[in-house]
């Protein structure tokens, strides 16, 4: 309990993003009314009141078979960039998988990203869960701790090419060979290279995320399971004398009285598209009873907990702005650094999320950094706390 509580930084304000709805049909697999879009246009009038909002963060996912009762989706790179183009202060972290994409032509695509930008380009890496979309394309199909394997390669390859001149790399899947990227990314203060996010819950992805990782990225969690999915991420860590930061996925449901929140709720899921959910949780729990231990993403997911795909109910930001304000700081004190958002209706509720929800997480943790006797600088940023040199 102490180890785990020694991660919270209580002096540092907690940074949000949210996901890019550019997926048709939402966040949530279900025919519940959704006054969202996943075309471009609505995308960039988004990100703009994201980032007036006070949101840091937007994550666009990748996908590229159907899944989830999706039947459209844009590709997550070039959508990225565009919405870097469309923004001023934006962080724009797009999603990637190891096996479509090799990792120097991914480093130098961030690099262009990254002076397009001026510095504000980042990458989640996703080590795949959907056989069909490799298998479909002809690509090799990895077992399930064989794509760690590829994944961590991958990702000290992108480290070391963004920092490193003549930089050489010898692995199972990677070679690369005395090679220069020129330009480097642009040098942010406090910044050694554009973040690397990465999520996973099984022990391979724990242990990955810890010795490489800049961020690890938990799917939905209460508290107890948010400090347990952590824990294996936090030892390997240790072991190189690493420090991540972390985030969390929630699913916001902000309305006058919890009853009302919690009614929402109800309807989502009583709308679910249940053929759809059932599904992806075929999908995926077969991805998770690949694993040696049986541990993995969504592996004690409920038929209601799929309905959000990433577990987003099960952080219970539900509520009046207060009551999530409050859940939201109950989760920095044990660790979480950054709120991965999603919400029904993306540009009211996240414009509703700065002005209703924000201001009251700012007095909570200032609150909270008062009673444990530490400065909290609500003008503080993350850049500075994250590793200082390749591999590390």
């Amino acid at each position: 309990m102490e180890e785990i509580m020694s991660v919270a930084d209580l002096s540092t304000p907690l940074k949000f993003a949210y996901w890019v709805p550019n997926v048709s049909g939402g966040l949530v697999v279900s025919t519940i009314e959704q006054r969202t879009s996943w075309d471009f246009d609505y995308n960039k009038k988004l990100a703009r009141i994201a980032e007036d909002a006070g949101f840091e963060y937007a994550l666009s996912q990748t996908r590229y078979a159907a899944s989830y009762g999706a039947d459209k989706q844009h590709e997550a790179t070039s959508f990225s960039l565009a919405l870097l183009a469309a923004t001023e202060k934006l962080k724009v972290i797009a999603a990637v998988h190891p096996g479509m994409w090799h990792p120097g032509v991914l480093a130098k695509f961030i690099i262009t990203a990254d002076h397009i930008s001026n510095g504000r380009a980042a990458v989640n890496i996703v080590s795949g869960w959907l056989k069909d979309e490799f298998v479909n394309f002809g690509l090799e199909w990895l077992e399930h701790d064989e794509r760690y394997v590829r994944t961590e390669e991958f990702i000290r390859i992108l480290r070391g090419l963004w920092t490193e001149q003549g930089y050489t790399q010898s692995g199972k899947y990677y070679n690369i060979n005395n090679f220069t990227l020129s330009p480097a990314p642009v040098d942010v203060p406090g910044r050694p290279h554009p973040e690397v996010f990465f999520g996973g819950n099984s022990t391979a992805a724990q242990a990955t995320a810890g010795r490489v990782a800049d961020w690890y990225f938990s799917n939905g969690k209460d508290l107890e399971g948010f400090k347990e999915n952590i824990a294996g991420v936090q030892a390997s860590a240790a072991e190189v004398g690493r420090r991540p930061r972390y985030g969390l996925n929630g699913f916001v449901i902000a309305r006058d009285s919890e009853k009302e929140a919690r009614d929402t709720l109800r309807e989502i899921v009583e709308k679910a598209h249940r053929p759809a959910v059932e599904g992806f949780r075929d999908a995926v729990q077969e991805a998770g009873a690949s694993t040696k231990d049986g541990k993995g993403m969504w592996a004690d997911s409920s038929f209601e907990d799929l309905v959000q795909y990433n577990d987003g109910f099960k952080t219970q930001l539900i509520g009046t702005p207060e009551q999530i304000a409050e859940r939201i700081v109950e989760y920095k004190k044990i660790g979480v650094n950054l709120f991965l958002t999603c919400y029904l209706h993306f540009q009211e509720e996240v414009a509703a999320f700065g002005t209703d929800i924000l201001p009251i997480v700012r007095e909570l943790e200032a609150d909270a950094a008062r009673k444990a006797g530490v400065d909290f600088d609500p003008g503080e940023t993350l850049a500075g706390t994250l590793p200082s040199k390749a591999g590390v």
